[in-house]
């Protein structure tokens, strides 16, 4: 019978086969990677859209919103030589 002051030795750490990490750790560290690589991905669309100076304009128009933000999206594409533009041709309303 253990003594009073017996503590029982802590459960093994949880790995998978062979010594691997477990499917949940792996998903997990996979899914923070492609977190952080989309967050460098839309940094480097934003630098691109300040270089470029779509926010120092006071002026902003359907084609002007959509120009930025597609150059937000378009990310390090904008430095291989893309440049993306959108054009709005927003309906009028009848009379």
């Amino acid at each position: 019978m253990p003594s009073a002051d017996w503590i029982p030795p802590p459960p093994p750490a949880r790995q998978g086969r062979y010594g691997d990490p477990t499917f949940e750790e792996a998903t997990m560290r996979g899914g923070s990677i492609s977190g952080v690589i989309v967050l460098i991905w839309l940094v480097i669309g934003l630098v691109a859209a300040v270089q470029r100076g779509y926010f120092e304009q006071d002026d902003t128009n359907c084609a002007h919103a959509g120009s930025t933000i597609v150059t937000v999206i378009a990310g390090p594409l904008n430095y291989i030589g893309v440049n993306p533009q959108v054009d709005c041709d927003l309906p009028e309303p009848s009379e």
